[in-house]
């Protein structure tokens, strides 16, 4: 339509005045500081959450605004900002009135409440970012390509501050300091934790912690030394059983801690036999060996026990958990036979590093390799490379699945090198049942650039192109190598775990440079026994069962009463919910019968999850859903100390015509000797002489046999329902 001079006049008039009404603009910036998208707008939605998964970089967005969550992909949160909702979130003619402002700065109504006030230079470079026009930036402008934190290392008193500083480097080799737009994050809240600004302050508590700081997906650690203000002086001499106790004892002398005396030997007898074979030990067991005056008698202890069927029973149960050994996905007999196949490698000592090889490069009938049935758990590429990943190097690669690791170095070409291993395999159904073969060599691409991805190891160049024939075996090469960075401490970490309580790493399939372990030296000592024992798992276990770290009391002094993370006193351990029944089985002397499964089986001896019992249930067995460990749950809940004190079936076990209580009533008239059998049998020692005199006083108050009976139940019942006996000392 074309105007008359007069209508035109009025316009450009009209057009006028409402450029004058709008708030005034600063100018444009020099050139020489232009602004780049992914370099200075994307760590600002970073630093206040915009794009985390519980706001816009959640699966579905947030009313209707979706970034990728971390800023994984900049070129698709441009678009976000830019051209959808019709282009209304930002408006370049008057950057202050853009939606995207005025959400953030509180001007609008906003879900997430005010995340950026006017007056912070954040503010100040998103709105000289919409004045400039919204530049994308050139592909040619420096990247960040590390971020580096000042101080990387230092000891701290407790209740002390630090402010860190980052600085990031570009590929440009200029250095800037972006500590404000960092994300800081304590590995230990309890131990210290850190302010959005990177103020650390030091807890109460001694102890070594790190805090990460995350910048443009790049990484780096503080790593924190917090000692007990009280020093010790002069520190005394400990006495070392073997090279695990020199570096335990190195850190407890920086840390101003003392270590808890040896455990007695009752104390001793329980702790490994509970940890080594899950079961508790007899009376005649306990007997025996408190009698013993043998000085090597716990090095005897531990060499029997290795070589009972009931530690390749449990060990097989803590696996079937890892490789997800799952009846109602794999089948009956498959299912069966790879439990078979665990418990048969654990029971023939066969190496740590051939049982992972096995397993990695299983092909052929399935009847066969029944270690290959993992690939029937994890189906899919990634969830195959995930599974793998984490379960035999400890390293946690399924968020790089559509986003850049937010806490470690693994990006989506990391995982998708990784997924390209088992990207060949291929289950067929043959009359002689599945079959598992690599075929052909089908190509992997990066899902958001499209670029071809070939496989490879973590940490390793991207290759031309991929490995030929299985490439399997490659990666199962690379994953047991001597020089590999994970497999041995991540095998050491999981027995360490098993055997302390407590992983050096925590927890103990989390690998990554954000999450370091408490003791760096000790882990990469176990490693190296390991590696040097030829991936030998008993060897292991007796180096960490002969350790004094080991063989330290539960009893704390005055100096380790709140160290529950360097190893200074043993520590409470929750026993897992198949050993309870069990030692509550024992203890009883009444075995529990499992449907669908022979009379006389142990819980410990269960090969299928699925085998319904509610205590079980209850006290946390996995289902195998995942290969986390998270799965089997540790910690102590209300319903199972209300189950413990009114089951009737704990009741049933305890007043049985045939248990342990009743047998104990009619052969051991003496008190005292009763007493005596009462605790051999559920503590594994001998009562106190006030805990004698305790029972015999109680017991003697019966006025009949029948009277004295429910006397012994009562003290049985009150010694099952004990700290000493559900916990694992």
């Amino acid at each position: 339509m074309k105007l008359s001079p007069r209508a035109a006049l009025c316009f450009c008039a009209a057009i006028a005045g409402i450029l004058l009404s709008l708030p005034k603009t600063r100018a444009a910036e020099p050139q020489s500081q232009s602004l780049n998208f992914e370099n200075d707008i994307v760590p600002i939605l970073s630093k206040f959450g915009c794009n985390a998964s519980g706001c816009h970089g959640k699966a579905e967005g947030q009313n209707g605004f979706k970034l990728s969550v971390f800023g994984f992909d900049p070129p698709a949160d441009y678009r976000a900002i830019t051209m959808e909702g019709r282009g209304r979130r930002v408006f370049p003619a008057a950057a202050e009135k853009s939606l995207l402002l005025l959400k953030v700065s509180g001007g609008k109504p906003h879900g997430g409440g005010v995340r950026i006030l006017p007056d912070r230079p954040e503010y100040e470079t998103l709105r000289r970012w919409i004045a400039a026009g919204l530049p994308v930036g050139s592909t040619s402008d420096p990247k960040v390509v590390k971020i580096e934190l000042t101080p990387h290392e230092e000891t701290l008193a407790i209740g002390q501050t630090r402010q860190l500083l980052v600085t990031a480097t570009q590929s440009d080799g200029k250095k800037l300091d972006v500590t404000r737009l960092a994300k800081f994050q304590s590995n230990n809240d309890g131990l210290a934790s850190v302010s959005d600004e990177g103020l650390v302050t030091a807890g109460q508590t001694p102890g070594i912690v790190a805090v990460m700081a995350s910048y443009a997906n790049e990484v780096d650690v503080f790593h924190v030394l917090i000692p007990r203000a009280e020093k010790i002086e002069p520190y005394p001499q400990v006495a070392e059983n073997n090279f695990i106790d020199q570096h335990v004892y190195r850190r407890l002398k920086q840390l101003n801690i003392l270590p808890a005396e040896v455990c007695s030997d009752g104390e001793y007898l329980r702790r490994v036999y509970l940890d080594l074979i899950g079961t508790l030990p007899t009376a005649d067991e306990a007997r025996r060996f408190l009698a013993d005056t043998k000085s090597d008698k716990r090095k005897v202890l531990v060499d029997e026990l290795l070589a009972r069927p009931e530690f390749a029973d449990y060990l097989a149960l803590k696996w079937a958990d890892l490789l997800r050994v799952d009846r109602q996905v794999l089948g009956h007999k498959a299912a069966y036979d790879e439990y078979r196949w665990i418990r048969d490698s654990l029971a023939k000592n066969k190496p740590l590093d051939q049982f992972a090889r096995e397993v990695i490069t299983a092909s052929g009938p399935l009847a066969e390799s029944p270690q290959g049935y993992i690939y029937k758990s994890a189906t899919q590429p990634g969830q195959a490379a995930s599974t793998i990943s984490q379960v035999f190097l400890g390293v946690r690669i399924e968020c790089a699945t559509c986003h850049h690791h937010p806490y470690d170095r693994w990006s989506q070409t990391d995982y998708y090198g990784m997924t390209a291993y088992f990207t060949q395999l291929q289950q067929k159904a043959t009359p002689l049942g599945d079959v598992l073969l690599a075929v052909g060599d089908p190509a992997t691409t990066h899902p958001r650039t499209s670029q071809p991805i070939t496989a490879h190891p973590l940490g390793r160049p991207i290759p031309e192109k991929n490995v030929a024939g299985d490439r399997r075996i490659e990666l199962a090469a690379w994953l047991t190598a001597a020089d590999n960075p994970w497999f041995a401490r991540n095998m050491s970490n999981r027995v360490w775990s098993h055997m302390l309580g407590r992983g050096l790493v925590e927890p103990v399939d989390d690998f990554r440079a954000t999450n370091p372990p408490s003791n760096p030296e000790l882990l990469d000592a176990l490693a190296a026994h390991l590696a040097k024992s030829k991936f030998d798992l008993r060897e292991l276990i007796r180096a960490i069962a002969a350790s004094r770290t080991y063989q330290h009391s539960t009893k704390p002094n005055a100096t380790n009463s709140r160290d529950e993370q360097n190893y200074s006193r043993g520590l409470l351990k929750s026993m897992d919910a198949e050993v309870l029944l069990d030692a509550v089985c024992q203890a009883t002397g009444v075995p529990e019968k499992f449907e669908g499964v022979p009379a006389g089986s142990r819980a410990i001896q269960l090969w299928d999850s699925q085998v319904d019992h509610y205590f079980l249930r209850l006290f946390g067995r996995p289902t195998r859903q995942t290969v986390c460990e998270c799965e089997r749950v540790t910690e102590p809940s209300v319903a199972q100390v209300l189950h413990m004190l009114n089951s009737e079936r704990v009741q049933e076990k305890l007043t049985h015509e045939n248990g342990f209580v009743a047998k104990l009533a009619k052969r051991e008239s003496d008190n005292a000797r009763a007493a005596d059998e009462l605790y051999l049998n559920l503590f594994s020692r001998l009562p106190t002489d006030s805990e004698r005199q305790v029972a015999v006083e109680y017991l003697g108050r019966a006025s009949d046999s029948a009277a004295r009976r429910t006397a012994l139940e009562d003290l049985a019942w009150t010694m099952l329902n004990s700290l000493e006996f559900v916990f694992n000392h």
